[in-house]
């Protein structure tokens, strides 16, 4: 006989258009009504996920959550999905989607003895194919979802085989017609599904009431038994959807290799201020794990688990699909950032404490040095420009004195810069200077005062043809002084832009947030353009009579040479610092935009000269080739146009935006959105915003963004873009510090020899007194080696991973062995290679 699996929910957003408070109250509400039905109606089975309302129940009704976990025993509520709750789906990082997976195998564990081995996000609007292999390693075999439908994503059935970047598969099903059937509607959905697939021998069908919580009702209840009794073909039973699967796994079912997008594109930069949070937390939090990792198993801290806990949850909680997208209101946005602060005020002040453990064993400081340090908190050596502020002893009254750094003895390339504080007197210091930092430590540096010659180091600055020309033995920037943009980039003398390179560009758009009925933003309707000199002042808030060019160098010497510009469109201006280097080929681009439009994108132009290049972005734990064509696409810290016949390559950089479209060789990176909070269009309404008042509109006012770009053959990009992109993310912890002289030097937390392996975690073991967990991944899709070398506890191993692939290892401190582990933190058996890690 034929089988019709109903698995009953009640989809409720804990945010969205209302705030976190309502979104308890309503899963009291609903998880009681549940509770009631499950207890009154023979064979019915409530199920559900998020670990979050779950919490709240128990937390705000002890009762409630004891009845709970009796139906749970007794199969009448099925724990369903896992989850802490259902997040975004494309933004966050890998190493998210796995926190979001181990704080719900934990918590439901705990407090039920469940683990669901199929995974749900009925509402995400996309899917990162990036989580086959995080979903096939943390104990799942499939996955339902409900978008994007047929139209957005051809899929070739409502079952299919999901294979990940490194080859792990689950089974994928896309639900028919989502996840909820209205109240009093679930016969007619459950008709509907019979309609479309009578010749279905198994099938899978989502009801409930939903998106404000809800879930069964009686009349569906007493519905739905009728249309048991009435039904001869289909044998339609309460369910799970492991019980679908179970017998799913006999069919014969299709592959798919690709990912599951796109729906609502607009998401990909909608409230890019909570988007840019949500990256300054995960790297805070990740980089955190690692330093203060490299203090606590050398005894010098407590690792402080707590801390690390309420920090995860504020950033899990901000991954909701409704928070993290950009859909909710705004009092839920303010609540978000207001989580978020607080997850990097927990982690800065660990942060803290760790710093100063770290720098255990560092010389006292000789008379006239002032000791920075700075801890690296990568496996690997980086070389970068630090910043760092200091307070001087005294102020420096001889006009001809500088400060100079040296590292080991050894003066390196420095410059002072303007500080940020403006006093009339000369305390505060800032320098930049050029950093070799050794992998997994604290390094230090010494400041002193010093007469010396500024050194050009081979570079040149002048003026040629109207444009800015910064040359150096490897690199060569044209700014245009008419302009401000970047005319031409060569790297070696091989030409990587065209004219007119990092234009603002203004493009059409309207009040939905979603973005819910395109595909694309295609209509450039303006641009941003140089300012005169008397605006260029007016807007920097310069009083002075002196003349102040549009363009401007603000900073030179043996660093770096730093130009502003600045522009405007109607109201709105942005203010450009080009960061050039006197020695590579990278260069930053900071922008400071006051942007008020409404209803208008902000995108940042790059017409490259790779014509016929194929566009690329990093995702979770892979590499996604991207749309071209103008359809936004979305990745996360870097995206790249590469083109194997001419073999050049460019990358972008970024600290926090996900969205981007390519033509004709041209990049356009999405930087800004003026939409309405929660508008949605759709239906007769011609308007969906009133027209008798004021609607608010996000991110309007000031908005910073930081960028990396590089040009260079596709094979060194391939290797070097993703570390360089977790680098420029998760920065090096900087501070200038006296040291006591007293303690023993830690030694280095991890060493690896080979940069296109990323080390995404370094943190102590769930539920394990003396182990840690740490985590790589094959950032290139090809097979490779990596030397590890554990200092503390004096053990070196070969790693072999494959391309894209992940893998986990457990340290136990104690009995200094190390082991392969699962994504859920245990051991798994290891064979051939691999074997080398077992002690």
């Amino acid at each position: 006989m034929k089988h019709l699996h109903l698995v009953c929910n009640a989809h409720l957003d804990p945010a969205w258009l209302w705030e976190l408070e309502e979104g308890a109250g309503e899963a009291l509400s609903t998880f009681r009504i549940a509770a009631d039905f499950c207890e009154r109606y023979d064979g019915f089975v409530f199920n559900h996920n998020e670990v979050l309302l779950y919490e709240w129940v128990e937390e705000f009704d002890r009762d409630l959550f004891i009845r709970i976990q009796k139906l749970v025993e007794q199969g009448k509520w099925h724990i369903m999905g896992g989850w802490f709750l259902q997040p975004d789906c494309n933004l966050p990082s890998g190493e998210s989607f796995i926190r979001q997976i181990q704080t719900g195998r934990t918590y439901f564990q705990e407090k039920f003895q469940k683990r669901p081995k199929t995974a749900i996000n009925f509402d995400s609007f996309g899917h990162t194919r990036g989580l086959v292999q995080i979903l096939a390693k943390s104990g799942y075999d499939s996955y339902i979802v409900c978008r994007p439908d047929q139209k957005d994503c051809p899929l070739p059935g409502e079952d299919f085989i999901w294979e990940g970047y490194e080859g792990s598969t689950v089974i994928g099903h896309r639900a028919f017609n989502a996840y909820l059937s209205g109240r009093g509607k679930a016969h007619e959905k459950i008709k509907k599904w019979l309609e479309v697939h009578n010749e279905k021998e198994i099938g899978l069908l989502l009801w409930g009431i939903g998106n404000h919580g809800g879930g069964p009702s009686r009349s569906d209840l007493n519905n739905i038994t009728d249309l048991q009794k009435e039904t001869e073909e289909f044998n339609i039973v309460h369910s799970t959807p492991e019980a679908y699967f179970d017998q799913l796994k006999h069919k014969d079912i299709p592959i798919h290799k690709g990912d599951l997008n796109p729906w609502a594109p607009g998401c990909y930069t909608s409230q890019i201020l909570i988007k840019q949070k949500h990256r300054q937390l995960e790297n805070a939090l990740y980089k955190s794990e690692k330093m203060i990792s490299a203090a606590a198993i050398q005894g010098l801290i407590e690792y402080p688990e707590s801390s690390f806990y309420e920090a995860q949850k504020d950033l899990l909680t901000a991954q909701f699909h409704d928070i993290l997208a950009g859909t909710s209101i705004k009092a839920v946005e303010d609540n978000a950032i207001r989580m978020m602060d607080h997850g990097l005020e927990i982690l800065a002040r660990e942060q803290m404490k760790a710093f100063f453990a770290l720098t255990n064993g560092s010389h006292k400081a000789n008379d006239g040095e002032l000791p920075i340090f700075v801890f690296n908190p990568h496996p690997f050596p980086i070389e970068t420009i630090i910043d760092c502020e200091f307070q001087l002893p005294k102020p420096l009254k001889d006009k001809a004195a500088t400060l100079s750094i040296y590292s080991e003895g050894d003066r390196i390339p420095s410059q002072v810069e303007e500080e940020e504080s403006s006093l009339y007197i000369d305390w505060r210091k800032k320098v930049s200077f050029h950093a070799y930092l050794k992998p997994g430590q604290m390094n230090r540096f010494d400041c002193v005062v010093e007469e010396r010659e500024y050194s050009c180091n081979g570079a040149s600055l002048h003026e040629r043809d109207g444009n800015l020309v910064f040359k150096t033995d490897e690199l060569e920037v044209w700014i245009n002084l008419k302009t401000g943009l970047v005319d031409k980039y060569l790297v070696h003398g091989l030409s990587y832009l065209k004219e007119g390179a990092f234009l603002p560009i203004v493009i059409e758009d309207d009040e939905d947030a979603w973005g819910s009925h395109v595909k694309s933003f295609p209509n450039k309707i303006g641009a941003f353009s140089l300012v005169d000199s008397e605006e260029s002042k007016r807007v920097s808030g310069i009083s002075s009579d002196q003349e102040l060019h549009s363009v401007r160098v603000i900073e030179d010497g043996e660093v770096r040479t730093i130009i502003e510009a600045v522009f405007k469109y109607n109201d709105s201006y942005i203010f450009y610092r080009y960061k050039l280097p006197k020695s590579g080929t990278a260069f930053e681009l900071e922008m400071c935009v006051n942007w008020i439009e409404k209803d208008k994108m902000l995108k940042l132009s790059i017409p490259t000269t790779i014509d016929d290049g194929n566009y690329y972005g990093q995702v979770a734990f892979g590499k996604e080739e991207l749309p071209q064509n103008r359809k936004e696409a979305v990745s996360q810290k870097w995206s790249c146009l590469q083109s194997e016949n001419s073999d050049k390559s460019f990358s972008c950089i970024n600290d926090g935006i996900y969205g981007s479209d390519v033509q004709d060789a041209e990049i356009r990176l999405s930087l800004l959105r003026s939409s309405a909070y929660s508008a949605l269009k759709g239906g007769e309404k011609e308007n969906v915003l009133p027209q008798d008042r004021y609607s608010k509109r996000f991110d309007q006012g000031e908005r910073h963004f930081s960028f990396r770009f590089e040009g260079s053959s596709v094979k060194e990009r391939v290797e070097n873009v993703a570390w360089e992109a977790l680098v420029h993310n998760e920065k090096p912890y900087v501070l200038s510090y006296f040291p006591s002289g007293e303690g023993e030097k830690p030694k280095p937390l991890l060493e690896m020899d080979n940069k296109a392996v990323e080390l995404s975690t370094f943190k102590k073991a769930i539920n394990r007194e003396e182990a840690y967990v740490f985590r790589l991944f094959e950032t290139t899709g090809t097979k490779r080696d990596v030397h590890l070398s554990l200092p503390t506890i004096n053990l070196e191993k070969k790693v072999e991973l494959k391309g894209f692939e992940v893998k986990s290892f457990l340290l136990d401190t104690t009995a200094k062995t190390l082991c392969e582990c699962n994504l859920l933190e245990e051991k798994i058996e290891v064979e051939t290679g691999m074997g080398l890690l077992n002690g």
